[in-house]
């Protein structure tokens, strides 16, 4: 009788911190399910492949492999470019079932995680500031998908709520808007005397640390406002919780994704024409081809990140807003 494995199904970065990481959280799931195989692999630049990963399991005499998405939501990536591979890879070899679990999403542990990066940045700055003369500003990987960046908006919400900070504010680091700079521009304004810039990010990586420069930049011009940078989610407890979870969610029947306002089902106002879009994936062009200095591919993503790229996705509606990735470099301060 065949065993059942676990695959943590990645996006890649050319980070290596980030490629780190990401293994450390398959670790932390190989502690959680001592009884079970659990490999992981990447969508692009980075290796293991996620191909690689499932010929790990099907090696350790596994036959059915439970699939988990390592990333924070169910945007493109999750329900076409992992899901593509799987189907791909399962039609390929007689005798394996995959079953694919959700994403994360909006769960009570992954808030609680947040909390606790952001209450350690509060500690670990000097002074005291109450929360109410203070914002918080939660910056999300901006994608293609409204339901996605959605998420991240009612994220910002209930911390926001739930911690008592006087405002919240919403931006990303690409794909849509508003991007970071123009929303800590934005925020300045607000007159709070203190910023919090919370990256609701899985990993690190290229543009959590352009979220930090940027922020750095920022506040450079605006001396009187001080600004605060929480670090990102990475395995912390609350996360892993999460995670085991959604493997457990697959043969209990828990993985069915958010279809009421997925674009590729529903004509989602300003984005009709993905309805119906292939589910394909877009990425075998650049699988494995490595991290850091590996590659010199221009490709924008990170393992978290999603700027412009040669993809063919449906074009964002407003791609040119004054305060969006076509009119400003999200580089840029």
């Amino acid at each position: 009788m065949g065993k059942t494995g676990i695959l943590l199904c990645g996006h890649g970065s050319r980070s290596t911190g980030a490629v780190s990481e990401f293994e450390g959280l398959a670790n932390a799931l190989t502690d959680r399910f001592p009884d079970n195989p659990v490999s992981y692999g990447f969508l692009e630049f980075a290796t293991p492949i996620i191909q690689d990963g499932l010929a790990s399991l099907i090696d350790q005499g596994v036959t059915k492999v439970l699939a988990v998405p390592g990333m924070l939501f169910a945007a493109g990536h999750v329900k076409n470019d992992v899901v593509s591979v799987l189907n791909d890879y399962a039609a390929s070899r007689d005798g394996i079932e995959i079953g694919f679990g959700r994403d994360p999403g909006i769960d009570p542990k992954m808030l609680a995680a947040a909390r606790d990066r952001i209450e350690q940045a509060e500690q670990d700055a000097p002074g005291e500031i109450d929360r109410e003369e203070t914002l918080l500003m939660v910056i999300g990987r901006g994608t293609s998908d409204p339901d996605a960046n959605g998420n991240i908006a009612k994220i910002a919400r209930m911390l926001g709520e739930g911690m008592g900070f006087g405002w919240t504010e919403t931006a990303y680091s690409g794909v849509t808007f508003p991007l970071v700079a123009p929303g800590l521009e934005h925020a300045v304004k607000l007159g709070y005397k203190r910023v919090i810039v919370f990256p609701y990010f899985l990993f690190t990586g290229i543009l959590v640390q352009r979220i930090y420069d940027i922020t750095d930049q920022i506040a450079s011009r605006f001396p009187d406002t001080g600004f605060l940078k929480a670090g990102y989610l990475n395995a912390h407890p609350s996360v892993v919780d999460t995670f085991v979870d959604r493997v457990q969610g697959i043969e209990g029947g828990d993985n069915n994704m958010n279809c009421l306002t997925c674009i590729y089902r529903e004509q989602v106002v300003g984005f009709e024409a993905s309805v119906g879009q292939p589910q394909q994936g877009h990425h075998y062009h650049v699988q494995g081809v490595g991290t850091g200095d590996a590659t010199s591919h221009t490709h924008e993503h990170d393992n978290e990140t999603g700027n412009s790229h040669d993809h063919t996705h449906a074009p964002h509606p407003h791609a040119d807003h004054p305060h969006g990735p076509g009119k400003r470099d999200p580089n840029a301060a």
